[in-house]
């Protein structure tokens, strides 16, 4: 990964130049940003600490929110700092490895859904042979392979876009570093790294997506068709709804982000939808799944009587 540049820091623009706009919004990203760790850390803590929630539907969830919770630790942390600083310099290896982190985790939730999509397909579709099926090596599997494809698609855009040559500027239109605001800026040809994107990194977000409405479309069909009691359907429904809610939320501003052209963009557009599909989603996540789902919110509620009777004890 050896580079031959002569830039050896970056200054980010950040969000606004605005002093009054910085103080709202970093009380703003504060509060989301600690909303979210402390929503989707108790979810993780509650699926490890609760019997009746060590099934691959929660398994699955608990790994959602450690992405969740790494995925806006990549950004808004710094992004916070640069609020309250005048300068929101980032060295060139802080840069590169801000960029792998944040594709790794994102890559990594984007295959995640897609198997959990495949969970509840199993689970509704195929009931009787579920347990067979998503057993716990199954699941151990599938998400050793998404955490290991999504750290794997992240480390190509690393190398490739530590090998290009910066000569100045050294400003990037974004607040944190993402690769097409980097690219705008490398004096060397960045054709095989636009093609990466474009190709690898949309098959990342299109497959799995796709393969995530399919699951649902069968699903959708399977519940009409074979389920005749009403409460059947709609116990189903309702435990699909969070999941659907959450693939929305994900993959709407992604796909307005990267499946698009990698040249040309906005940058202000980029912006807002990164800030949707990093910070926002995972901010709602843990709401969506707790408030949705009784069997979870009956868990919550246990633990924090068992947390609150022994700080009494």
């Amino acid at each position: 990964m050896e580079n031959q540049t002569e830039v050896t820091h970056f200054i980010l623009l950040g969000l606004t130049d605005r002093q009054e706009a910085q103080n709202f919004l970093f009380v703003l990203f504060l509060f989301l940003y600690l909303a979210s760790v402390l929503g989707n850390g108790a979810i993780v803590c509650v699926v490890v600490t609760e019997h009746q929630l060590h099934t691959p539907m929660y398994f699955f969830l608990s790994n959602l929110s450690c992405l969740d919770i790494c995925y806006s630790t990549v950004i808004v942390p710094k992004m916070l700092v640069g609020f309250l600083l005048a300068h929101r310099r980032i060295s060139f290896l802080g840069c590169i490895t801000q960029l792998h982190f944040f594709h790794f985790l994102g890559s990594s939730e984007a295959l995640l859904l897609a198997a959990m999509a495949y969970d509840r397909y199993v689970a509704i579709c195929n009931p009787l042979q579920y347990l067979l099926i998503m057993c716990p090596r199954s699941c151990l599997l599938l998400a050793a392979a998404t955490w290991t494809m999504g750290f794997l698609h992240a480390l190509m855009h690393s190398i490739m876009t530590s090998r290009l040559y910066f000569c100045g500027p050294n400003i990037i239109e974004h607040f944190f570093c993402d690769i097409k605001p980097l690219l705008r800026l490398a004096c060397s040809s960045t054709v095989v790294n636009l093609s990466l994107l474009n190709i690898v990194t949309g098959s990342i977000v299109m497959i799995p997506f796709v393969l995530t409405l399919l699951s649902y479309l069968y699903i959708i069909s399977f519940l009409f068709l074979k389920v005749q009691s009403h409460s059947g359907r709609w116990k189903a429904f309702s435990t699909c709804s969070a999941h659907l809610m959450v693939v929305g939320l994900l993959y709407v501003p992604v796909l307005f982000n990267y499946v698009p052209p990698s040249s040309g963009d906005s940058p202000q557009r980029d912006m807002i939808a990164t800030l949707m599909y990093s910070v926002v989603t995972s901010f709602l996540n843990p709401w969506i799944y707790t408030l949705r789902n009784q069997e979870m919110k009956k868990a919550l509620r246990k633990s924090l009587a068992r947390l609150l009777h022994s700080i009494r004890g």
